[in-house]
């Protein structure tokens, strides 16, 4: 799988009174990394909904396995899973700068919704460029 790297400083705001980052950040972090993903591949999130397409969540998995803590600066990987068909699946790794520690891996699944609500199959545009990215 073929991942998308964004840069992220742990902010004041994202850590309990031990610096330490709150558990629902880590969401956070993996909705940036998806953003950054479609970004970098050339398909803003804008776009996805001028053509009349809604990307829910319909579950999320996050494994925490060490803590991040205030300032320091994490790697958000994300990357589709090509195999999911009837929905988009995004896999992550939150890791530090130096790749050395890994703060958290999980996912997330998406619905594709069009204008009146519907659940549809993923559409072309968006298969077609997960496919061309994912070699």
């Amino acid at each position: 799988m073929l991942t998308h790297r964004t840069k992220y400083r742990v902010i004041y705001g994202d850590t309990d009174k031990m610096g330490i980052a709150y558990h629902a950040n880590y969401l956070r972090w993996f909705e940036i990394g998806r953003t950054e993903l479609f970004r970098a591949w050339g398909l803003p999130y804008r776009e996805i909904e001028k053509k009349g397409i809604m990307l829910p969540v319909s579950e999320v998995k996050c494994k925490y396995l060490a803590p991040a803590r205030y300032d320091d600066l994490l790697i958000i990987e994300a990357g589709f899973d090509p195999e999911s068909r009837a929905a988009l699946k995004v896999d992550y790794r939150v890791t530090s700068e130096d790749r050395q520690t890994v703060h958290a891996t999980g996912y997330s699944r998406h619905a594709c919704v069009d204008a009146n609500g519907r659940v549809i199959r993923p559409p072309a545009f968006i298969t077609e460029l997960i496919r061309r990215n994912s070699k």
